[in-house]
């Protein structure tokens, strides 16, 4: 390991902001920074984090652009290389996005994200194992991330009853992103099977088998849903909010159906119906439902 690098993950150590995936994830970007600083030339074996200067900024900008990296992902490294800053008391050392020439996010598309576990012509559930099958019907019945699915214990879910005696779902704190709890309604016989399965298999426990830890079973899932062709399974979130659309309007989104002119009334209703997706799926802004629905505006 380079000087740089571990002088940054003890700074990682001293501070642990955010749940165990933010950490893990920042940790990440910034190991993945040093080793591209010295890819780029720079003595990372000599470096502290107190001598980074903004031309070390610059030069990771940089390869990025060149890389054809992402708006979106430069941002969430450079959130990482502003928390560091922070944290080493250089606030100044990242300049904002807009200095550094990287653009707005592009959230809403009225590209139609979501996948569906019933395609068979395109996966091949036969790879995928109990715990990580029941995970990617959780994300498509009742629009988790997959964490949440990953770590869901149907006896704290449920509340200790079975799945035919509830009406809703309840997501613990320490599953969910940002640390907020929620509840999901159960609405139809479905869902209920599903988790019916889940109890069956994992009794009191979760869907991380008992001989794995979490980071562990993550390796595991994203080998098996590769190998399976379902790749990114955050599209089934896309799938249950745009199912949900369906059912709270009766009218398919602007992501599924296209474009069409909302009158009044129903312009009241499609507020109405993303307000409840954005509770449902965990989100503290409605804007974000843009992402899985789509907007009216956007042509």
């Amino acid at each position: 390991m380079k000087k740089l690098e571990h002088k940054i993950l003890q700074v990682c150590n001293r501070n642990r902001d955010g749940s165990y995936a933010t950490q893990a994830n920042r940790r990440a970007i910034l190991s993945l920074c040093v080793a591209q600083l010295n890819d780029a030339g720079y003595k990372v074996n000599e470096l502290k984090p107190h001598d980074l200067k903004g031309r070390h900024i610059n030069s990771l900008v940089k390869r990025w652009k060149v890389d054809g990296v992402s708006n979106g992902t430069m941002k969430n490294r450079m959130s990482a290389l502003r928390w560091l800053a922070e944290k080493i008391d250089n606030k100044g050392l990242v300049k904002s996005n807009d200095q550094l020439g990287i653009a707005n996010r592009k959230y809403i598309t009225n590209e139609d994200k979501s996948i569906d576990l019933v395609d068979l012509s395109k996966v091949d559930l036969s790879k995928l194992s109990p715990h990580v099958l029941l995970s990617n019907e959780l994300q498509k019945e009742f629009g988790l991330r997959r964490e949440e699915a990953m770590k869901f214990m149907p006896s704290y879910a449920l509340g200790g009853y079975p799945p035919d005696a509830v009406d809703k779902i309840m997501i613990k704190p320490s599953w969910s992103k940002g640390g907020r709890y929620r509840e999901i309604p159960i609405l139809n016989s479905r869902q209920v099977q599903l988790l019916e399965r889940v109890q069956a298999l994992v009794k009191d426990g979760s869907l991380i088998p008992i001989d794995k830890s979490y980071k562990q079973h993550k390796n595991t899932f994203e080998y098996e849903t590769r190998k399976a062709g379902i790749g990114q399974t955050h599209g089934l979130r896309h799938l249950y909010a745009q199912n949900r659309y369906l059912e709270l309007t009766g009218w398919l989104c602007p992501a599924v159906g296209g474009v069409y002119e909302l009158s009044d009334a129903e312009k009241q209703i499609d507020r109405q119906a993303r307000l409840q997706i954005s509770t449902e799926l965990g989100h503290s802004r409605l804007q974000i439902t843009g992402v899985y629905l789509g907007s009216w505006s956007h042509k």
